[in-house]
Formats: structure tokens, C-alpha cells, sequence
């Protein structure tokens, strides 16, 4: 199976066949016209429905041959078309004709990305509407709604475009426009996974799923099932996404539609990839490149079907692969989608580490044919994907000033295309070779070249997070191979000290980039960019405070600090990321077994890396709390269990902790200890797969005998039940003694209850009904969770509940613990909570302590170091 993390991000490079699709038209009737099969890279439900005969008067002539070069990627030609057949219609005063001219004609400039005159034209069709038959207004100017939605889309402007489409969708369901409606809801649903709101797609597309649904078959019900498929997988929602796609397939078939039945394999192939199930998948993908008649399936199924053998560093496979993609290259007339393909497949054989991969001089060959065709073209967009692979070959061969002229001239082909899914790529490869110049020359200018490049690749990465750009799926962003070692590599080159000492802001710059990075980490998890985040100034946080930002690279440990009143600074360790990793994965275990002190020499190690260079400092600042913006496998220790091996402490026994994913997402209020109240909601029984908790009846008594609180307990603690009672009764303090598993893979992390599994997204909005009412949870407390076994990066989804509860504070559990344990830490916990004016931080540290000084434990890591504050500590 693939890992989960990688999985959600990689999706994108297997091709599919379904994105925004937005054809021209011609008259009567304003049937959309099918765009050549061999030809088109989006088979959308308008590329299969059958054109009417072709007209015979000389307009519609007009607009039909524009629709042929439309279909070609002949723009030049269409335009020039289609302005004869505006100017021809004005003469004649057949306003719907010139209607659709404009409409098609700002289609065709959409295509060459010139926003200027797309704008000029989709304008001049809007002044048209009242002037065309009364019949036809609604349907047209739905349509031109449509194609004015997906321009402010292409631009980012994603709640315009949508609010464009909306106003569509209102139309067409008015007059019955069913066909018309379907392919909306196709393009807002391609919009929004292309910017990652894969929960919006799938809401927006479900209706169609559901066994009442009444719809005819029809190629666009199967289309639109199709996009909901992809959004189920992309959203790691696998089995479902199968269900779904073989309901999209099985209309496909008794609609016998030959080029849709096949894109719609090609989807289950991909689903079935992601499930794990390779030899289904590529079979499925070497049927199509064997026997599809479509050549651009060909491709993709090609494509996909490379992905898949790559793994398996089978020489003679990956052999037969590249013949055949260099033969499908000079044989088929060429597109933006398929060149992409093709400069996509050129990458994935680059980066190969294998034998088996093509000569570099016949991978140069293979994109050079792809530039000369995409100049032939005319499209900027293609030419420089091609352009800068071209170049990231030569700087794979160490051809340093062919390649940084090569990259600068992708960079502005990819930035006058406005296509900034291309132009982070360059401008990290220009970063990557000023570093090489640096490290050749010794020139302090090539590093601030270098790194001034990075920044750029991190600022248009953040605008494709923080906006629903409509991505081409063949060059979209993935997580691991592009998002988190730009960040990372950016990092490295900011604390260099090979020129010297590393000043101040430099400091910061990589304290603001490591933060982005975890932010960027966290939409990845949650499968979109949801988190509302707010500039926080570290100086004004807390003057008792001290904050900790420890850092994996690729050669060496970071660690950035702020101490009260003192600038950042940072020191660093030669140990590299992997090191400190498989420090990570031996420790964990150790931790966990309470039998043992096996654990001692990896704590100890970690103090040494992080805490020992400021140790001394650190007692002598006044600092009473600590607080870790943790990263990676990181989050997997309890930070609390570091040990002191000169003072034999470890340090919990120092400082109060707290764990942050982002300072930017910190609600930082001390807690009011007045008044307080709790809401549990506890199972004691054995429940699904888990067992019983029979320490829960004492400690939901000691916390009774406490605070004042409200009970919800075995079969009265349901997901209606504890909805009900946030609804009408909130608490500031929310405790779940149930069950419960973080994992990295956010369908897999959840709560307990007496009726079934409470998601993350379930919990959210129970909890954020109360947020609404600006009665915001103070303290969420899951006392009896546990990470998922075996999965390095499950501490993720513990920051990601409690980020998603909305709690402004979150305490919860890395490791099942004794229940005996857990219920006298949680009695200790509400005693400070309730009798003294203390920190959320330091009431934990006392519950911790008071489990460590009992010696019924040992003081043992196991029984106490695993509670973990996340968010505020106040």
C-alpha cells in the first residue's frame, strides 16, 4: 500500500481525462460541438455529444470551421475565423450569432492565456444578451456566465468565478437545462480540486451518487460521477471513489460510448493504484496502450503505467516504455495536454535512480521534438515545461551556464503564461544551480542569488495553496517531491555560515519559511487550504516563554530559539535528517515499554541536540515554559521525556512544554479557572475492536468531585447525543475518555463513541457550533488516545484534531497508557485546574509530575510522558 502522506499528493501525476471543459458552440439550438477524441485532453460532457448536420448558411459555416481549429490548437486560425464570422453576423443582424462568436472567440484567447482580450470579447457577448430571441436569452447567457467564471478562475479569482457559475447552475435549473447543469457542476468541481477543496467537489457531486437519484443515463451523469470518483481519491476516500467510478463505467457502457468508457477506465485503473491493487491497474493500463483508438489515452494510460513500473526497477519494462513513448511522439499531431504528458514522462525518467532509464542524449532528443512542437503551437505554457526540463537535464549532466540560461528562459515563458504551477519549478532549479555555483566559486553573491530564487519558488507556492488556481493535473504540486524539500533546502541555504555568521533576519526568514512549511503540511492532511491563520509577533506572546523550532535538513539538525527579550538565534548539530529519524523509530518503542529503561540513551540523545547548547541559558532567563514547534517524525516524542544526563531530570521536571504546529495558529488566553465546567463524554465498555476502560467510572468521578460537570457515559454518549449537548450547554472544558487514533491519514483518525467512529471533520463542526456562538472551547482533553501503530508521521493527525476541534487548547495522548495511570493524572490535572492560578502548561506539568513521583509507576516515560498540550498554553 502506498504511504498515505505521499499518496494524497501524488495523485496528480496519474493523468485522467477529466478537468474543465468548456467547448465552443455553433448554431441551431446552441448544440456543443465534440472536440476530436485523438485531439482533445479533456473529455468532459461536452466532447461527446453527437454535432447536429452542418449548417449551410455562411456564419454557422464560419463557426464550425473555427470549432475544427479549436479542436487542433490551431488558435491563430480560430481567431481569425471566428472574427469573420462576428464581423459577417453584425452585417447580417444575427445578434446570437455574434453572441457566440464573442463567447467562443474569449474561449480560444482563455486557451493562449491573454486575459486582456478574453475579457474584451466575453464583454461584447454580455452586451448581446438582451438583443438575442426571447427563447435563448436564459440558455446563453448561462453559457456566457459559464466561460466568464472559468476566466476568473484561471486568474484566481476562485469565489467570483464561482459565484459566476452559481448564477449558471440557478439558470439552468430553471428552464431544465439538465445536460447544461451537469457540466457546470463538472467545471466548479475541476476548479476545486485543482486548488485542493476536494470535500467542496465531492459535496457539490454526491447528490448524483445516491441510488434515487433520477437522472437519465448520459454522458455527462457519467462525467460527473467520474470527477466525483477522482475527488474520492484524491481525498483518499478509496473504496468509495471505486463504487463510484464503476457506477460512472457501467453507464458509460450502455451508452456505448467508446472514448468515455475508456477515460473512465483509466480513473479506476488509478483508484486501484492508490488502493495497493498494482497488477489490476497495470493491466488495466496495458489493455488501453495496446488497444484504445484514442491516442491521447494512449498517453496517459502510458503515463500512469510508467508511475507504476518505476517502482519496481524493472529494466526491460521501462525499456519498452520509453521506445514507445518515442514513437508516440513523432506519430501523433501534437496538444498542450499531450506535450505535457510527454515533458511530464521525460521528468519521471530523469529522476529515475536506475540503469534502466533513457541516455540523456535521447531524453534531450525526446524534448527537443516536444519544444519544436510546442512553438509550432504557439503555446507558451508547453514550451516552457519543456524548455526547463530540457534544462534540469543539463544540470543533471553538471552544464551549469546551458541550464541557468535555459531555466531563465522557462521562467519567463511560464510567468508571461501565468502559470505558476510552472514557475515555482524554475525558480527553485535556478536556486538549486546558483547554490552549485556558490559551492564551486565561493561567491557570496551566488548563494544570495540562490537563495533569493527559493524565495521566490516558496511565494508562488503559497499563492497556489492560498488560492483555487485551476491547476493543469500533469504539472500539479506534490507535497514530498516539491513542497517540503524547497522549504527545507530554503531553510538550509538562510542558516548557512559558510560566509559567516547568520544574521538576525536571516534567522527569522527561516523561522517564517519552516512555519509556512508546517502550514502547507497541515492543508496536505487536511486535503485543503482551510486554516485560518494570523501574523503572530513572538516578542509579545509570552515574556516567560521560550520557543523552540528544532529543524531536520539534509545534512545537519537546526535548532532556531527565542528567548524573552533576546533575538532569535540558532546552533545546529552535524546529524542529518535521516539520522535523527531512525533515532525517532528505535526510541518509540523503547518509550512504550514500561518494563525497560532502554529509552534512556535516545532522550538523552535528543537533550544533547536540542536543549544542551542553551541549557545553561535557558535556567538563568527566568523561562518557566517551553514551547516546540516540532517537526516531522519529531512529533512522534514526547518532549517532556528529553533527559538531562548531568542532572539526571528530565524536562518535565524543569520547565512546563507545549506543542504548537504553527505559532501563526495559536490563540494565546490564560484560562479562566473561575466558573469552570466540564462536558465528558466516556465509554467503560468494550466497544468495536476496543477494549473495555474500566479505570474511566473513577476518573470521571474524581472530575466530578472536582468541577461542576455534565456526563454523557456509555450508551448515553452518542454522536447526537454529544452534538446535542454542545449545542445547548457548553463548556469550557470538553473530555472525551474514549478510544481514539491519531494517524496521517485524516479518514483514519477519529473518536470512539457508544454508536460508532467521530471523524475529524465530525468533531469539528459539533465543536465550532459553539465557536459560532463565540462560546469557544477553552480545553479539549482526550485522555485515552493513542497514534497510529507504524506510521512515522501520525503525530500529524493529533495536531490536526486538535486544530480542526477548534479547542483553544488541546490535551491528548502520542501512546495508549495505562488506564490506571491516566485516570490519576486526569484527578491531579482538575485539582490544579480547579485550586490554582496556574497555566493550561503548568496545571499539566503538576499532573505529570505527580504520575512520575508516584513510585507505583517507576517514574517510567510510559505512564506519563505521553499527555501532550497542543495550542495555547496560557
Amino acid at each position: 500500500m502506498l504511504n498515505h502522506s505521499r499518496q494524497r499528493w501524488s495523485l496528480y501525476a496519474l493523468l485522467t481525462v477529466v478537468s474543465l471543459g468548456l467547448c465552443l458552440l455553433i448554431q441551431p439550438g446552441l448544440t456543443m460541438q465534440a472536440r476530436s477524441p485523438h485531439l482533445s485532453p479533456t473529455p468532459t460532457a461536452t466532447t461527446i455529444v453527437q454535432a447536429p448536420e452542418p449548417p449551410v448558411d455562411q456564419v454557422n459555416t464560419l463557426l464550425q470551421q473555427a470549432q475544427q481549429a479549436y479542436e487542433t490548437d490551431q488558435w491563430d486560425e480560430a481567431i481569425a475565423t471566428l472574427t469573420t464570422a462576428i464581423t459577417t453576423a453584425a452585417q447580417t443582424g444575427d445578434n446570437e450569432a455574434q453572441l457566440i462568436g464573442y463567447r467562443n472567440l474569449a474561449l480560444v484567447y482563455r486557451q493562449l492565456r491573454d486575459w486582456e482580450q478574453a475579457s474584451g470579447a466575453i464583454a461584447q457577448a454580455f452586451s448581446l444578451i438582451e438583443a438575442v430571441p426571447t427563447l435563448q436569452q436564459s440558455r446563453l447567457g448561462a453559457s456566457v456566465l459559464d466561460v466568464q467564471g472559468s476566466l476568473y478562475a484561471d486568474r484566481g479569482q476562485v469565489a467570483i468565478a464561482l459565484e459566476q457559475w452559481q448564477q449558471a447552475a440557478q439558470i439552468y435549473t430553471a428552464i431544465g437545462a439538465t445536460d447544461e447543469l451537469l457540466q457546470n457542476q463538472i467545471n466548479q468541481s475541476q476548479v476545486m480540486q485543482a486548488g485542493g477543496f476536494y470535500r467542496q467537489a465531492i459535496e457539490l457531486l454526491a447528490p448524483l451518487e445516491h441510488p434515487e437519484s433520477t437522472l437519465p443515463d448520459s454522458p455527462q451523469r457519467a462525467i460527473s460521477l467520474q470527477s466525483l470518483g477522482d475527488a474520492l481519491r484524491s481525498f483518499g476516500i478509496l473504496d468509495r471513489s471505486q463504487s463510484v467510478l464503476e457506477t460512472s463505467l457501467a453507464i458509460a457502457q450502455r451508452l456505448q460510448q467508446p472514448y468515455l468508457i475508456q477515460s473512465v477506465q483509466l480513473s479506476l485503473a488509478n483508484t486501484q493504484y492508490t488502493q495497493g491493487d498494482n497488477d489490476r491497474a497495470l493491466a488495466t493500463y496495458q489493455e488501453l496502450t495496446q488497444n484504445s483508438l484514442f491516442d491521447d489515452l494512449k498517453i496517459y494510460a502510458l503515463s500512469n503505467q510508467l508511475n507504476l513500473l518505476a517502482t519496481r526497477r524493472q529494466p526491460g519494462e521501462l525499456t519498452t516504455l520509453w521506445n514507445q513513448f518515442q514513437t508516440q511522439i513523432d506519430q501523433i499531431p501534437p496538444s498542450r495536454s499531450l506535450l505535457l504528458a510527454y515533458v511530464n514522462v521525460a521528468q519521471r525518467f530523469i529522476q529515475l535512480d536506475t540503469e534502466a532509464k533513457p541516455p540523456h542524449g535521447e531524453l534531450g532528443q525526446f524534448l527537443a521534438i516536444a519544444l519544436q512542437q510546442a512553438q509550432s503551437l504557439g503555446d507558451r505554457q508547453s514550451e516552457s515545461y519543456a524548455l526547463g526540463t530540457l534544462a534540469s537535464l543539463y544540470e543533471k549532466e553538471q552544464r551549469l551556464t546551458e541550464a541557468k540560461t535555459l531555466t531563465q528562459e522557462a521562467l519567463q515563458l511560464a510567468q508571461a503564461a501565468s502559470a505558476p504551477e510552472i514557475s515555482y519549478q524554475w525558480q527553485w532549479q535556478l536556486g538549486r544551480i546558483y547554490k552549485i555555483e556558490s559551492d564551486r566559486t565561493n561567491r557570496p553573491q551566488a548563494l544570495e542569488q540562490a537563495i533569493s530564487f527559493y524565495i521566490n519558488a516558496v511565494d508562488t507556492l503559497k499563492q497556489l495553496r492560498t488560492n483555487l488556481v485551476a491547476v493543469n493535473a500533469q504539472v500539479q504540486v506534490t507535497f514530498q517531491d516539491s513542497v517540503e524539500p524547497i522549504h527545507r533546502q530554503l531553510v538550509s541555504l538562510l542558516l548557512d555560515e559558510t560566509y559567516g555568521a547568520v544574521s538576525a533576519p536571516k534567522i527569522d526568514q527561516a523561522r517564517t519559511i519552516i512555519e509556512s512549511l508546517q502550514l502547507a503540511e497541515l492543508d496536505n492532511f487536511f486535503q485543503e487550504a482551510c486554516l485560518d491563520t494570523q501574523p503572530v509577533n513572538i516578542e509579545q506572546l509570552d515574556a516567560s516563554a521560550a520557543i523552540f523550532y528544532p529543524i531536520m535538513l539534509a545534512d545537519r539538525l537546526e535548532v532556531v530559539v527565542r528567548l524573552p527579550n533576546q533575538p532569535l538565534r540558532h546552533y545546529s548539530t552535524p546529524v542529518s535528517q535521516a539520522e535523527v529519524e531512525n533515532l525517532v523509530r528505535r526510541l518509540r518503542p523503547a518509550l512504550t515499554f514500561s518494563l525497560a529503561t532502554r529509552f534512556r540513551s535516545g532522550v538523552t540523545q535528543l537533550y544533547d541536540w536540542m536543549i544542551r547548547p542553551i541549557g545553561d541559558e535557558l535556567k538563568s532567563s527566568g523561562v518557566n515554559t517551553l514551547v516546540f514547534v516540532l517537526d516531522g517524525a519529531l512529533r512522534n516524542i514526547p518532549m517532556a521525556a528529553l533527559y538531562n544526563g548531568d542532572t539526571q531530570a528530565y524536562l518535565i521536571q524543569d520547565f512546563s512544554i507545549a506543542i504548537t504546529p504553527s505559532l501563526q495558529l495559536v490563540q494565546p488566553r490564560s484560562i479562566q479557572t473561575e466558573n469552570l465546567q466540564v462536558l465528558t463524554g466516556a465509554l467503560s465498555e468494550a466497544r468495536e475492536d476496543f477494549g473495555p476502560l474500566p479505570n474511566v467510572e473513577y476518573e470521571i468521578a474524581q472530575i466530578q468531585a472536582k468541577i461542576p460537570a455534565q456526563v454523557l457515559f456509555n450508551d448515553s454518549f452518542t454522536a447526537s447525543s454529544f452534538q446535542t449537548a454542545m449545542a445547548n450547554n457548553a463548556k469550557p472544558i470538553v473530555h472525551l475518555a474514549t478510544h481514539g487514533q491519531f494517524s496521517s491519514n485524516k479518514d483514519e483518525t477519529f473518536l470512539l463513541t457508544w454508536d460508532g467512529r467521530l471523524d475529524i471533520d465530525s468533531l469539528n463542526r459539533i465543536l465550532q457550533g459553539t465557536a459560532l456562538d463565540q462560546q469557544i472551547v477553552e480545553l479539549l482533553i482526550m485522555s485515552a488516545c493513542q497514534t497510529a501503530t507504524g506510521d512515522k508521521q501520525a503525530a500529524l493527525g493529533l495536531a490536526g484534531m486538535a486544530i480542526r476541534a477548534g479547542a483553544r487548547s488541546t490535551v491528548a495522548t502520542l501512546w495508549r497508557v495505562s488506564d490506571e495511570a491516566t485516570a490519576l493524572l486526569m484527578e491531579k490535572l482538575y485539582e490544579v485546574l480547579s485550586t490554582q492560578q496556574v497555566s493550561r502548561a503548568e496545571a499539566l506539568r503538576q499532573a505529570q509530575l505527580a504520575i512520575l513521583n508516584d513510585p507505583n509507576f517507576d517514574g517510567h516515560p510510559y505512564f506519563w510522558a505521553p499527555f501532550i498540550l497542543v495550542g495555547s498554553w496560557l
